[in-house]
């Protein structure tokens, strides 16, 4: 843990260094932030979560390929359950009772109940966002890793998203992905 404090703080000295003297400071909540709103709503290097998932129905979001891979709505459900277990345990909250089969975070997913999945993905992902906003430094600092893994977590699963969207032809490449 004392290694992956001390690679941000490097790092952040380094992104704090090149930045103009008018921003505000880098820290660990800023980088954390930023990792957590670009893969929720904010545009930047890829698509967010709320683009990824914005306008499609709940029939594309059963959609799977002929390989069998995920469907849109898979993918989103395991997302928000995932997000919701790991930010239980940063709040010190007794997360939802799991059996410790991943593919029931996938499987779970109700088509009729699409409109509540996208809800809650955007829900959650503001929670995660309002957590590290009223955190400790401490807090954050013992959290660090798991914040930043939530936002990796949550970019590869938006990327699949996108691409299945694309295979199924259900994206618009103006949203951000030719």
């Amino acid at each position: 843990m004392k290694s992956i404090v001390a690679f941000l703080v490097l790092t952040l000295s380094l992104f704090a260094q090149a930045q103009d003297k008018d921003q505000k400071p880098v820290t660990l909540r800023s980088i954390l932030l930023e990792q957590l709103r670009t893969t929720h709503n904010n545009k930047d290097w890829f698509v967010d979560a709320n683009t990824a998932v914005s306008g499609i129905t709940a029939e594309q979001a059963s959609w799977k390929d002929s390989a069998g891979n995920h469907s849109v709505g898979q993918l989103a459900n395991h997302l928000v359950f995932w997000n919701q277990r790991a930010l239980a345990e940063f709040k010190g909250e007794t997360p939802a009772k799991f059996s410790g089969n991943n593919d029931e975070t996938f499987n779970a997913f109700d088509a009729k109940k699409w409109a509540a999945t996208v809800q809650q993905l955007d829900q959650v992902m503001t929670d995660w966002e309002k957590a590290v906003e009223a955190a400790d430094e401490k807090k954050l600092e013992s959290a660090a890793s798991t914040i930043a893994h939530v936002g990796t977590h949550n970019a590869y699963h938006i990327g699949q998203i996108v691409i299945i969207r694309k295979e199924q032809g259900s994206w618009d490449p103006e949203k951000g992905v030719k």
